[in-house]
Formats: structure tokens, sequence, C-alpha cells
């Protein structure tokens, strides 16, 4: 693994690092009505008059014919049978040493078969006692029980950013320019604040990974309770002339290691401060980022608090995962993440960042974690997710304003989805 020359920039820099506009036309495809004609000799039959009116969601950009939830997506297998049987043609069979001594009355080892994913217990390093064994082993025992995955995009779907950094929110909606431009400022500098200050992304910008656990097998299991980071000599960028040789080779195993540290203790932080990112910040910073924002939320009218209540449906159920698919790096994603308040909905391992292989590569990844028998479902506003949603003959429900998400959230209270 080699990492880019690091290139100094400022925080003007940012954005365009970050994000890229999307300059597509969203193309909205309409279902044919047919018209059935009686056989020979059929007698026509009169309508059924419904006994109690009810009202319809005015849906005008966009017509969904979805079937219900337990029923099959065009193209998608069906839902029964989704738990296979463990063999070794198709699991791994994962042995997690616990550093018991055969005098403990508890067994050193544990062998499951279990399906394979992206987070694996490392058999030759792994010193965790035997509860966090258990916890690990029956987490990834739930995949078996996933029937549906939801694969979100983040920015204009759950959340509005890029747009307000370019002021086209604004525009489309007749908004003060300004004072959105000025909201979306000052989150991407709170954003890049939070990861530079506790999510390492000075060092880790120019070594963006996919998924958090991408170099975890690099980790040798050290203790980091008084590990500095500060004095290590871990240097990110190409250039290594100014620290000592003991830093290692760019690549070589001392240097990923030390990379491997400071992802490990991202998902730390990330895991502890999820639900509380106040935690993270100073009382100032944390006042401003609640008046940021409510005042986000008004000037996008209620949007995150609106694509919530899909996510947090999905979230109660027990056969479903949402996961999250970003264009943004991994780092300030998660920054991201935790300050929009959604480190509850999703975990650290649910999260994607497509920066360097693409939305559709990272279906592909999602699709060998849970398996083919799974029913996924996509959910975004670019070009880029629904390109690698046909690819993969997933269905996917479109975000381009207001109304899309509240027909999203109707339609999984109906169990359409």
């Amino acid at each position: 693994m080699t990492c880019t020359d690091y290139i100094p920039r400022s925080s003007n820099d940012y954005t365009s690092q970050m994000y890229s506009a999307k300059p597509y036309t969203h193309i909205l495809s309409v279902p044919v009505s047919e018209t059935m004609s009686p056989y020979p000799g059929q007698p026509q039959y009169q309508a059924l008059q419904q006994s109690q009116p009810y009202t319809i969601y005015p849906q005008t950009t966009q017509t969904y014919g979805l079937p219900p939830f337990g029923a099959l997506w065009p193209g998608m297998k069906p839902e029964s049978g989704l738990i296979q049987t463990a063999s070794t043609s198709q699991h791994s069979v994962l042995t997690c040493t616990t550093g018991l001594t055969t005098s403990q009355p508890s067994p050193a080892h544990y062998s499951y078969s279990i399906e394979a994913t992206n987070h694996r217990i490392n058999p030759k390093t792994c010193c965790c006692t035997v509860a966090q064994c258990l916890e690990y082993l029956s987490s990834n025992l739930l995949l078996f029980s996933v029937q549906r995955v939801f694969l979100w995009d983040l920015d204009e779907t759950i959340i509005i950013f890029h747009s307000l950094l370019t002021g086209s929110y604004a525009q489309k909606y007749g908004k003060d320019p300004t004072i959105v431009i000025g909201s979306g400022l000052s989150m991407e500098e709170m954003i890049f604040e939070v990861a530079d200050t506790h999510l390492f992304f000075n060092d880790l910008e120019e070594c963006d990974q996919v998924h958090i656990e991408d170099v975890a097998s690099d980790d040798n299991g050290q203790d980091l309770s008084n590990y500095n980071f500060s004095t290590d000599g871990f240097s990110g960028s190409g250039s290594n002339t100014n620290h000592s040789s003991s830093v290692g080779v760019q690549g070589g195993v001392d240097w990923m290691r030390k990379l491997a540290f400071r992802y490990r203790r991202v998902r730390e932080i990330y895991d502890k401060y999820k639900t509380n990112v106040g935690g993270l910040l100073s009382p100032q910073k944390r006042e401003a980022l609640q008046r940021l924002r409510t005042d986000i939320e008004v000037l996008t009218d209620s949007w995150l608090e609106t694509a919530l209540k899909s996510l947090l449906l999905i979230q109660s159920r027990k056969n479903c995962e949402n996961i999250l698919i970003t264009t943004t790096q991994l780092v300030p994603a998660l920054a991201k993440v935790l300050l929009y308040g959604l480190g509850e909905v999703f975990p650290i391992e649910n999260i994607y960042s497509a920066t360097k292989i693409g939305k559709e590569s990272c279906f592909e990844r999602i699709v060998s974690r849970f398996g083919k028998k799974v029913t996924y479902v996509v959910i975004g506003d670019g070009r880029d997710e629904e390109v690698a949603a046909k690819q993969h003959n997933m269905p996917f429900w479109r975000i381009t304003n207001h109304a899309d998400l509240v027909s999203l959230h109707q339609a999984l209270e109906l169990d359409f989805l």
C-alpha cells in the first residue's frame, strides 16, 4: 500500500477535495399501464364501491409500484430459506484465542462457523476476552437473519450538505443564499475540525480506506492505553525526510502497523461518542453545533428529521440493515455522521467510502458480506448509485425532494419495502 505525495492545503480547499458535483439530469421512469379486454362471453362486472373513502398521498414526480415486503422483487430471489447451512466451501471457521490458560475452567478457544465478513478475528493476534469474542461472534451470526439491506447515499439523500455549499439548494427552494452557504461552510469547518483533532485526518488523509477494518489485519493487538500517536514518527504523506529511519518504509510492516493503530483508535472514538458527539467538543462548540443543526433543519424544512423516520423504522426491524455508502473520504465521513447525529443509526462497520473504488465496487463488497440471497434496496439522489444499483439488479428509490422522503416512509410503514 502506498500513499500519494502530501500537498499542504488550506481550509478553503476542503470542499473540492471532499465532494464532486453531480451534473446529471434525473430520469424518471413511468410504468406503462395496460388495459385488459374481457374474454369472449365473459360478463362485465360492476366495479366494487369502496365503503369508506381514503386519502392517497399525491406523488407527482415519481410513480412507485413496489411489491410488499414479503413478496418478490423483480429479478430478486425468494426471501425464504435465507439461512444457509454452514459448509467449508461457503463459510470460514474462525478461531479466536482468548488468552486463557488451560488451568482455567473456561475453554481457551472458541470455533464458530460463520459467514465470511469484512471484519475478521485474526487467530494469530487476537488477545480479547471470552466475553469480547462471544459478543463479536454473536453479532456476526446475526448476518444469517438479515433479509433486506438498505444502501443509503448520504449527501442530498439523508442530509443536505453539498448543495448548501454550492448554493444550489438556496436557488431551488428560494432561500437566502448568503445564509444557506454560510451554514454549509460552518458545518464543513466543524467536520474537518473533528476529523483533524480527534480522528487523525492529518495522518490519514492520504491513506484513505474504504472500510474501517481494511487495515485491521496489520494490527498486532498492542495495548494503546499509553501509546503516544504524536511521537511514534508515523507520516501518512509521501515524504518521510523529516523522520528517523525507525519510522519504517511507507507500506512496510512497521508503517502499516502504525496506520492500523490509528484506524483502531478512530473506531474506538466513534463507538464511544456515536450517541453523544457533544462529549468530543468544548461547551462552546457543543452549543454552536446545536444552533447550527437547528438552523440547517429550518433552512432545509426538516429534511434530516424526515429522512430519520425511515432510517429508524428500518432499524427497528430485526431482519433489516441500514448501510451507508458515501463519496466522502472515510474519516471526514465518520465526522459528518457523528455531527449530524446519525451515529446510532449507522454502526461504524456499516459505513463505506466510495472515494477510492466507486459505488459499484462498494456494492460488490456489501453483497459479498451479506450474500446474494438478501434483497437489497438502494436509496439515493445520484446517477452513480442508480447505475450501480442497475448493474447489481437492485431496486432504486430516487430522492429528489421532500415528497420522495415522505413517500419512502409511507412505503416502509405499509411494508412495501
